[in-house]
């Protein structure tokens, strides 16, 4: 594999060199997963405190209207409270990626937007963001590593590597993100027997690197943070049954990711985020995900329009709206606060809020 984001080749150690100092410094991890971003000396500072204040968008990144009204009302919201770090969960570059680390459209569908939302954006990988044939169709892996390179141009944006966590605050965590990419594993186009099949190299290391450091993590909560979901009420559906993509299919029906949860995610982890479907569901914990909360969180800027394959008990969805949450994360407890948001008028309502661990 090509390991370059831009085009030009890059020994390892000296990708390495600056970066790794900076993600330490912030309790972050950084793994071999595709290419790795050089440091910038001008990234917004992460928290030190045991409070922490998420902002959680997905499928954000069209910079039209409804993109820029849920920016702003989160915006109006924050003004009010203080906003510790921010995560985006992919499809952040729509309709098929970026093509190069310094792409216009990161400033017109991601800094624009999120100008005064001044936090580092934890940002995992989505379909689009891979595109190779039509948008969305998640095939061109490579295609990625132009986010990871914009790492090293923006002070909010937050993506060392293709895969990492961060630990907060760094020298004593209550909370660890793993943002994890299971673009290799749902890519309409099969990777059979190269650097991104399910069982080549890129997923191995993958799933090695979050069993360790799930097992070795200090931190009260742990989260996963990835476009994907595991189960889900909006058209895309349940993995293992993505978009009624029959079982012949499983590098499009999601199967291949099922799998990566049911080994590696499940059982281990409290609450997962998603985005990929556009609408907002916090789905009820059940013996199939192990106990965990399914959150999906993909309506910043585009809704379903009411479309949905109900299939798992929720506690709350809403396909219609778009919208972004809010987690509360504190030593002791871990809640989620849902808000939809009238674009006209780019004004937040607090539609839903529930405790999800702790007491």
């Amino acid at each position: 594999m090509n390991e370059a984001f831009d085009g030009r080749s890059f020994s390892r150690r000296s990708m390495l060199t600056g970066t790794l100092a900076a993600a330490a410094a912030v309790g972050a991890t950084l793994v071999p997963g595709g290419a790795v971003a050089r440091a910038t000396a001008s990234k917004y500072p992460f928290p030190t405190g045991k409070n922490l204040t998420v902002l959680v968008t997905g499928d954000a990144g069209t910079g039209a209207a409804g993109q820029l009204a849920v920016a702003e009302a989160a915006k109006k919201l924050f003004a009010g409270e203080q906003l510790s770090l921010a995560i985006g969960l992919g499809d952040n570059i729509y309709e098929d990626g970026a093509e190069t680390p310094d792409d216009d459209e990161f400033g017109t569908k991601f800094e624009v937007p999120n100008t005064g939302l001044d936090v580092p954006w934890l940002m995992a990988l989505g379909n689009h963001d891979n595109s190779l044939i039509i948008p969305g169709d998640g095939s061109w892996l490579e295609k990625g590593n132009n986010e990871v390179g914009y790492h090293a141009r923006s002070p909010r944006w937050w993506m060392p590597s293709r895969y990492y966590s961060v630990a907060l605050p760094a020298n004593d965590p209550i909370v660890e993100f793993f943002v994890l990419d299971l673009n290799p594993l749902c890519s309409y186009i099969p990777q059979i027997l190269n650097y991104w099949a399910p069982n080549g190299p890129y997923m191995t290391g993958q799933r090695e690197w979050l069993r360790q450091s799930l097992a070795s993590s200090p931190a009260k909560w742990k989260i996963t943070c990835n476009h994907f979901s595991y189960i889900a009420n909006g058209p895309h559906g349940n993995a293992a049954a993505y978009d009624g993509v029959p079982a012949l299919l499983p590098h499009a029906n999601g199967t291949y990711a099922k799998d990566f949860f049911d080994q590696e995610v499940l059982g281990r982890v409290p609450i997962l985020l998603a985005g990929h479907d556009h609408s907002q569901q916090v789905l009820t914990p059940t013996a199939a995900t192990k106990g965990a909360y399914q959150i999906v969180s993909g309506a910043a800027a585009k809704s379903v329009g009411g479309q949905s394959r109900i299939t798992n008990p929720a506690l709350y969805q809403d396909f219609s709206n778009l919208g972004f949450m809010v987690l509360d994360i504190s030593p002791s407890s871990v809640a989620v606060r849902v808000y939809t948001v009238d674009i006209p008028s780019a004004t937040a309502t607090l539609a839903f809020q529930q405790q999800l661990a702790g007491t």
